[in-house]
């Protein structure tokens, strides 16, 4: 037995309401009274009532989704950022459609391209913007805000770390401690936060008299990290801390001193960047800068959000719009890798 395909008109007439308050409360709309929406989802429900999305998309020029486009989702540092995006877009009644591209930027472009149509706006992270004319010419003609990217020209809101603030943080942080050779593991050269971290650790150096400073390469994940770890044991002279450019580098030099019999804090400190939350339950916890990722993710998408329900038709350059800039300050951690004191400075978050 076939059975009979339920329309919104039948969820109209069981629910008591007009079609087009169905249509509102099935579609997210701010003006319909919460216990009229539960009402309608209740009955939408209970008659397995499926609206086309296809249609629906025709008939609102909305497609209730965002598209982000990322460099990577491997990391913790993505897992919290993804979390805070989808967090904000589930509260409001959105979908979301995610690529990766892997730091190609052919490969972005093609992502950013095959979102024309499928998605109501764009949440963007990319090493590539400050290329002349690359999202100019890649971005579909859609609100857009980006996260962590550099703009030469600020064109798009944008929501970023400061990350150069930072990281002078952590290097002042370390020499405080008494630590006057330290060491840096660095992030990929064409990605602009571990460029700005670079930037704030050099800077902290050479503003201190009698500090020096040694880098090595990274690329922000965790082999990196123990190939580095397993260079600064090999080198001549042992540096007396570690500063690498985020956690997971960190954890992954931990691991290479802990193979060697090395210790931390005792032989060499060891300090890192984002605060993901495997950095409190390593032995010893590791000293690092928090970066609310999550919250990071969750006001971008807010933001995005707010622009599409405005209805703005595209954020850029042709818009007309002010572009605004979102700098988000990370706060320094102590905890024990460091080799200062387990609980968190005067002035810092808990640990």
């Amino acid at each position: 037995m076939v059975r009979p395909v339920v329309t919104i008109r039948d969820v109209a007439r069981e629910a008591g309401v007009s079609v087009a308050t169905v249509s509102r409360a099935l579609n997210g709309h701010a003006n319909v009274a919460e216990p009229v929406r539960k009402q309608v989802e209740a009955v939408a429900q209970r008659l397995r009532y499926s609206p086309h999305g296809a249609a629906r998309s025709l008939s609102s020029r909305s497609t209730q989704t965002i598209g982000v486009v990322l460099p990577d989702l491997h990391g913790e540092f993505f897992s919290e950022l993804i979390r805070g995006i989808g967090a904000g877009a589930r509260a409001r009644r959105k979908h979301m459609l995610l690529s990766s591209y892997h730091g190609d930027p052919e490969q972005q472009a093609a992502a950013l391209r095959a979102m024309r149509g499928r998605v109501d706006g764009l949440l963007v992270m990319s090493p590539f913007a400050d290329q002349p004319g690359f999202l100019e010419e890649n971005l579909p003609p859609l609100p857009a805000v980006l996260v962590n990217t550099h703009q030469a020209e600020p064109a798009w809101p944008a929501f970023e770390v400061d990350n150069h603030a930072g990281a002078m943080a952590m290097t002042a942080h370390l020499l405080a401690l008494g630590h006057r050779r330290i060491a840096f593991i660095a992030g990929p050269e064409p990605n602009y936060d571990a460029q700005e971290r670079l930037r704030g650790f050099r800077e902290a150096i050479a503003a201190h008299p009698g500090a020096s400073g040694c880098e090595y390469p990274g690329d922000f994940d965790e082999a990196s990290g123990h190939r580095a770890g397993q260079a600064i044991l090999a080198a001549g002279e042992r540096p007396q801390a570690v500063f690498a450019a985020n956690d997971m580098m960190a954890l992954g030099c931990l691991y290479a001193f802990a193979q060697a019999g090395v210790r931390v804090p005792q032989d060499i400190a060891l300090a890192g960047f984002d605060d993901i939350p495997l950095a409190r339950f390593v032995h010893p916890s590791l000293t690092t800068m928090r970066v609310s990722i999550a919250q990071l993710g969750g006001r971008a998408v807010e933001r995005l959000l707010d622009q599409i329900e405005a209805g703005a038709d595209v954020a850029g350059p042709a818009s007309g719009e002010v572009a605004d800039r979102h700098v988000l300050a990370p706060e320094l951690v102590v905890r024990a890798s460091s080799g200062g004191p387990e609980h968190p400075a005067s002035g810092t978050g808990p640990g």
